[in-house]
């Protein structure tokens, strides 16, 4: 009757891990807090967590209903929005939202001159926070999701690829639409997310 969850940012392995070596008296249901900062240690902790965080919680297979109504009391007495997904579909969104920005971050302060850093205001420290997460632990989760990763990377240099032909054709049109777009999807992921209340307006 005992459950077992786990606060990881994949979920095909240990649900793997679960089906391998837990007996069916035990029943696995993956937890994904999505909540933190690229800090980690106790002198970073906050009472306020997971206050209107969004928590994923992932089932494979039959799943015991207790289990899955007593995880999901859990996450919400903590205040957070909780969910339900398989993990395989978990694990592919993660990479785009998640694993991919990380690695991102970490590769334009590689590509960056470390002169030229001093120089960076506050959109370079914006968009390279994340890449002061610890490397041990992201090195685990990029190997753990390599596959849907993978994937997410081809999807940036095809991006990156077409933005750059643009770019050298002077093409300020093909720019300007390629920028416009990605503004507007912003835009309404911020309005979403501010209509959920998980970000202030």
């Amino acid at each position: 009757g005992c459950i077992i969850t786990d606060v990881g940012s994949t979920k095909v392995l240990p649900h793997q891990w679960a089906e391998e070596h837990l007996s069916d008296a035990v029943h696995y249901v993956g937890s994904h807090p999505v909540a933190g900062s690229e800090q980690r240690g106790v002198e970073f902790a906050r009472d306020d967590l997971f206050v209107n965080a969004r928590c994923v919680l992932t089932t494979n297979g039959p799943v015991h209903r207790g289990s899955v109504k007593a995880l999901r009391g859990f996450w919400s007495a903590l205040g957070c929005f909780v969910e339900t997904m398989d993990p395989a579909e978990h694990d592919r969104a993660f990479a785009n939202i998640s694993h991919l920005p990380h690695l991102l971050a970490a590769c334009l302060v590689n590509a960056t001159e470390k002169a030229d850093m001093k120089l960076a205001g506050k959109g370079y420290l914006d968009s390279t926070r994340i890449a002061s997460g610890p490397a041990n632990v992201w090195t685990d989760i990029l190997q753990a999701n390599a596959e849907n990763l993978s994937q997410g990377i081809d999807h940036v240099v095809a991006e990156l690829s077409e933005l750059r032909k643009a770019i050298q054709a002077g093409d300020r049109e093909k720019i300007g639409a390629l920028l416009e777009g990605a503004r507007r999807k912003r835009a309404s992921l911020i309005n979403y997310k501010i209509r959920k209340k998980e970000l202030l307006s």
